[in-house]
């Protein structure tokens, strides 16, 4: 039997949802979503002014819609889901969270990185010819970020910075509301999710890296000293790792990756030839003898 492309795109579309954590709501939620909204608006009296909450309410919102960008390079072609959140009830409440948290409790972004700040440091890891170039995955990323967990973190960071208690108490409970509106239309079926971040909200970003920074400041010390990691680069979820094939191998630095947390699984690709691809580079390796 032939299937047609699109029929085999939205076969992918449809096996992303079973294989997560939604569900199907017999309702579309967005009117009740959007009263929630705007309750919550009216009662941040401390971080919007009152005559600015019409500019962070969508006047008339629609659910989110998924698709899926194809990611060629990976084997069986599975889908990068893609939430379009832009008329969602909680959007421009989700840009202000994210501006909030950035402003009043900046992120130190140790290990994340863009590509001309890998090359530079790239040229300065010394590669022998027993290193090795890994690259990690967190698959479903969003999705699989525990929001009552992360909620706890966002407190701790807000309490230690400090902020005060009543703008505190404000983003928490846009984080709150933001977080239960996960949800999107797939040919006209509601899916909900219960736990993780809402794909496509633009707070989604900043809270998943504060709970990837959590993550790695608890366990990253242990792991690198436990595999000698010579040096560990993140963007995102894409993970960039060398190691020295004398003293580890990559199962076993996965199996301490995945064993971080229980909502968390990485998967990963080594170097082939001295080359592997990283982002949209492709880095040759040249060991040093």
């Amino acid at each position: 039997m032939v299937i047609l492309p699109i029929q085999q795109y939205q076969l992918k579309i449809q096996n992303f949802i079973d294989t997560n954590n939604f569900r199907t709501s017999a309702t579309n939620p967005t009117k009740a979503f959007q009263n929630q909204i705007r309750k919550t608006i009216n009662n941040s009296t401390k971080l919007i002014d009152p005559d600015s909450r019409w500019k962070f309410i969508n006047l008339n919102p629609s659910a989110p819609t998924i698709r899926g960008l194809i990611k060629l390079h990976k084997a069986d072609q599975p889908i990068r889901p893609v939430v379009n959140w832009r008329n969602a009830p909680a959007y421009k409440l989700s840009k202000l969270l994210a501006d909030k948290i950035q402003h009043l409790s900046p992120l130190p972004y140790t290990f994340k990185i863009k590509n001309t700040e890998l090359i530079q440091e790239l040229r300065q890891t010394p590669i022998t010819p027993t290193s090795v170039f890994a690259s990690l995955d967190i698959t479903n990323m969003y999705s699989n970020i525990p929001i009552r967990e992360k909620k706890q973190i966002l407190d701790d960071i807000l309490t230690h910075n400090p902020v005060d208690p009543q703008a505190k108490t404000e983003i928490l409970s846009w984080y709150e509301i933001i977080t239960k509106q996960n949800y999107f239309l797939n040919n006209s079926e509601v899916i909900i999710q219960d736990d993780g971040l809402a794909m496509g909200a633009p707070s989604s970003s900043i809270i998943s890296e504060i709970f990837l920074q959590n993550i790695e400041q608890i366990h990253l010390p242990s792991i690198a000293r436990q595999h000698k990691l010579i040096n560990y680069f993140r963007f995102v979820d894409d993970v960039l790792l060398i190691y020295d094939s004398q003293h580890t191998n990559i199962n076993a630095i996965v199996n301490d990756f995945n064993s971080i947390h229980p909502k968390f699984h990485f998967t990963e690709e080594t170097e082939h030839n001295n080359k592997i691809n990283y982002l949209d580079i492709t880095i040759h390796k040249n060991p040093q003898m």
